[in-house]
């Protein structure tokens, strides 16, 4: 059984919510987010209700305000999730304008560390992060922590391990008190995948990559594992806003997103043009824009080298993993063409690939909610470093669904 006594978290810098849904999955309670973006708070307390839901600027808010008001004693806390924006971090960097888009922001994510100071710290950003600035940046954030009371620690972790259907990596960083280590909060890998690592993946002397180390391990989820079950639809179809199953499910994945939902939502084909409808044409699944007549290919595109671009105009191969989901599924950055029907992926399709569950419901217009997926950290690898960080916490273990 999960001792779920205390597991008390907040989210700063929440986004859209994808963090705090996958570390609810496996029993942490979000006490109070903080996300200044308007749709994507509004997006967080809709799936969230029992959230306090802040929207101010994070640098005019009283962290120990916000702990009074929660009730919570310093030290009580469970755990402080999120993703600051970390570069341009340093300890010793002097104090730069408002109009410094690098301003420190990962400072106030401190403040409240150090106003609360939780037993666990969780941070992910992209990974990039280990090599910017020489990795001075990251040294600058895991000196902070130490000097906060915190041992901490620093993976690099492919989505598809863990049962995300997509090439995505994460750096993340965790920290936690107590004479407690680090390193073995991080998640193993429970899936294979193939991958390939065009980023630093070298720090402190060490791989910090987490590869699998057993050969015995499932496969990865496919896009298609992920997306049959959905309706078919033609480019531009809208159709009802709540759509019945194409099919019952097909799979533990299916059967754990689907959850209790009867039906789905933002299911709906953007509309393409006519040259994109003829690109793809072209394409098969596993094709790109190297299969469209030159002649077809935009203008910048026409001279570039076959080798150059491999996603852009992508049909992605149903057997195969999904590109990193972006902040629109636009077929110019990548491989989001649908592998068995002429249109690109919808709202609900790019959920599905970043492991939304089909309850969750996104605010704003069409355009926003793309962004607000492709801006999310996939549910399914939040609970997997939940569900590691908790045990290495004392709280033991957790029975979670197949699908993560």
């Amino acid at each position: 059984m999960f001792d779920t006594k205390n597991l008390t978290m907040i989210d700063l810098f929440a986004g859209a919510g994808g963090l705090s849904a996958g570390l609810s999955e496996v029993g942490f309670k979000s006490l109070y987010a903080n996300e200044i973006k308007k749709r994507y708070s509004e997006t967080y307390m809709f799936n969230h209700p029992e959230t306090h839901v802040d929207q101010r600027d994070i640098r005019v808010v009283d962290a120990k305000a916000v702990r009074v008001k929660l009730g919570i004693k310093r030290g009580e806390l469970d755990l402080i999730a999120g993703g600051p924006p970390c570069q341009g971090f340093s300890i010793n960097a002097p104090v730069r304008s408002k109009e410094d888009s690098r301003n420190h922001l990962f400072k106030e994510y401190l403040r409240f560390v150090e106003e609360f100071y939780p037993q666990a710290v969780l941070i992910e950003n992209v990974p990039g992060l280990v090599s910017f600035e020489g990795g001075l940046t990251l040294e600058a954030i895991l000196s902070s922590l130490e000097k906060l009371g915190y041992q901490s620690d620093v993976r690099i972790l492919y989505a598809p391990h863990y049962g995300v259907p997509q090439t995505r990596w994460r750096t993340i960083v965790i920290g936690v008190r107590n004479g407690q280590s680090a390193s073995t909060a991080f998640p193993e890998p429970v899936r294979l995948a193939p991958l390939r690592v065009n980023f630093t993946a070298r720090f402190d002397g060490r791989n910090i990559v987490s590869l699998p180390n057993k050969v015995e391990l499932p496969s990865f989820v496919s896009v298609k594992d992920a997306i049959d079950d959905l309706p078919v639809l033609e480019n531009g179809e809208s159709g009802a806003a709540m759509k019945h199953y194409r099919t019952a499910p097909q799979n533990d994945f299916q059967r754990a997103i689907r959850g209790a939902s009867v039906r789905v939502t933002h299911h709906e084909a953007a509309r393409l043009s006519k040259i994109n409808l003829d690109r793809m044409s072209y394409i098969p699944p596993g094709g790109n824009w190297t299969n469209i007549p030159i002649e077809l290919l935009p203008k910048g595109m026409q001279r570039a080298r076959r080798s150059d671009h491999t996603k852009r105009y992508g049909r992605v191969t149903p057997d195969g993993l999904a590109s990193t989901i972006l902040t629109k599924c636009d077929p110019h950055w990548g491989a989001y063409f649908h592998y068995g029907q002429d249109r690109a992926f919808t709202v609900r399709e790019a959920a599905r690939i970043q492991t939304f569950p089909d309850s969750f419901q996104f605010s704003g217009s069409r355009v926003e909610q793309y962004e607000q997926v492709g801006n999310a950290v996939p549910p399914i690898l939040a609970a997997a470093i939940g569900k590691s960080l908790s045990a290495a916490l004392g709280h033991g273990s957790v029975q979670i669904t197949k699908a993560m």
